[in-house]
């Protein structure tokens, strides 16, 4: 009498996918959690520095900006301003470490599709920037009154300029050669950026040459989308804001899954 042998039912790709997607998000929260007094507790204490220098003593004697109290100003800008610096910095050292130590090539050579690869890092990195982001805005909320009166607003602008940062970190950590090199965008590039956007001050104080300057940093645009969230006010409109997230969101991930496709930067 024949036996029939029953095996259970092979896993569908859209199944291994999501185990492999869960798989590398894991590794990258396990990453951070693990070395939590490196990746959380130092931009809580700069920010605290922040509040206190910026915000109490220079902000005692400067008063309001645009009829809003200083210290109360300031804070969209710095919470934005850790989130884009602790998105970045995961991702383009996470990743370039995974091509420093060669296995990412592991993962270069397996089934899974780019878009897994690309969406595992830039996960991890966006989850950093956000409990950056909520460690910094609880400390704001312990020296100012400043609350969330446009949650989705709050939400989705973080959560946009997050994803922004951690794909030009994912593309940074692909070009780099040695370590040094994914240092030189955030010293050159990303911290004048994020000075110059708008975090300490109002666009409508500077002469209209650097205002019209101003208007070209994308920083600009979600430092104020970010303002109308917790304080309702905003230096340019809301959806100019939210297209040009948006769009540079649409063109850095296209840009980091044609690197992973052809492998530029990643295959020694």
């Amino acid at each position: 009498m024949n036996q029939v042998v029953t095996t259970a039912d092979e896993p569908t790709v859209a199944q291994r996918n999501l185990v492999a997607l869960g798989t590398i998000v894991r590794r990258e929260v396990s990453r951070i959690l693990r070395i939590w007094g490196q990746t959380l507790v130092p931009p809580a204490i700069t920010m605290t520095l922040y509040f206190l220098i910026f915000g109490g003593l220079i902000g005692s004697r400067v008063g309001t900006m645009d009829g809003i109290k200083y210290m109360d100003f300031i804070v969209p800008g710095l919470v934005m301003m850790s989130v884009i610096q602790n998105s970045y910095g995961n991702i383009s050292s996470s990743f370039f470490g995974a091509k420093f130590g060669r296995h990412i090539e592991e993962l270069l050579v397996s089934p899974m599709p780019n878009w897994v690869i690309l969406t595992g890092y830039v996960a991890g990195a966006v989850l950093r920037g956000l409990m950056v982001g909520a460690i910094v805005l609880v400390i704001a909320m312990a020296f100012t009154k400043v609350r969330v009166p446009h949650p989705l607003v709050t939400f989705t602008t973080v959560l946009l300029g997050a994803t922004i940062f951690s794909l030009a970190g994912f593309v940074n950590a692909a070009y780099a050669k040695k370590f040094d090199d994914i240092a030189i965008v955030p010293t050159f590039i990303l911290t004048p950026l994020t000075y110059l956007g708008g975090v300490f001050y109002s666009v409508k104080l500077l002469p209209p040459w650097a205002e019209a300057m101003t208007h070209a940093n994308p920083i600009f645009y979600m430092v104020n989308a970010f303002r109308y969230g917790l304080l309702g006010v905003s230096d340019v409109p809301l959806w100019v804001a939210y297209a040009l997230m948006l769009g540079f969101a649409a063109a850095l991930a296209a840009l980091g899954l044609w690197l992973l496709k052809r492998g530029i930067g990643l295959r020694s």
